[in-house]
């Protein structure tokens, strides 16, 4: 009966971590339509629903700890519940990230840089916690390293992005007219793009920590892990 009850638990942890993945991926894609609509509701939605993901990230530690407490875990046991926790650290701030998105729909005062593809980017770091976490659950380690090679085409993405960004900025800066309040709703526009930019550059970050921590998981490989 021990037994089992500690197999239980190994897999009652595994479930709510593959849900606090769900929920942190849900409140993603609405920041990201939030700020493509300025849909201020929508954003509150996201802000506002932080505080569930982190009560549910301090459930999950909580439980590791018992675990690696209580039941002495080793071998495949231990770098599970090791990498369990530490995926759930890099969930809590995916979600810390969508929350930045639902804050600068707030903030934002008009539609800028149509070259810049932020929903598109969004998408792609959305899509690769998603296969990260899909990896994670079906204990898939070679999917772990093709998730891995993708963040360089993000990081390129965002790159070009903040580039696009930079150089309206200059240029735009010729067409004020020196009108000190035009200037400045231009550089707020500005830093939120760059900050999006940034955000979602991260979020693909924490896709390549989740598939990584999955890898070492799975077969003891730490070569992912930086």
């Amino acid at each position: 009966m021990p037994r089992e009850s500690y197999q239980k638990q190994l897999d009652d942890l595994r479930e709510n971590v593959l849900y606090m993945s769900e929920v942190v991926l849900e409140r993603l894609r609405w920041g990201l339509d939030a700020l493509e609509r300025k849909d201020e509701d929508l954003a509150w939605d996201v802000i506002e629903g932080d505080d569930e993901i982190n009560e549910m990230y301090l459930e999950l530690e909580q439980d590791c700890i018992d675990l690696l407490a209580l039941q002495q875990p080793v071998a495949g046991d231990l770098r599970f519940i090791a990498a369990s926790f530490k995926i759930i650290t890099d969930l809590e701030r995916v979600a810390d990230l969508a929350t930045n998105l639902g804050e600068y729909t707030h903030d934002a005062e008009r539609d800028l840089y149509p070259g810049v593809d932020v929903q598109g980017i969004g998408d792609a770091t959305a899509e690769m916690v998603e296969d990260a976490m899909d990896a994670y659950a079906a204990e898939d380690a070679d999917a772990c390293v093709e998730i891995a090679e993708r963040d360089d085409e993000i990081d390129r993405g965002c790159e070009r992005a903040s580039t696009i960004v930079m150089r309206d900025l200059i240029e735009s800066e010729f067409e004020t007219d020196g009108d000190e309040r035009e200037i400045e709703l231009l550089m707020q526009d500005v830093s939120r793009l760059l900050l999006t930019i940034r955000d979602l550059e991260r979020v693909g970050d924490h896709a390549v920590n989740i598939a990584a921590r999955t890898r070492y998981m799975v077969e003891n490989d730490d070569s992912l892990i930086y």
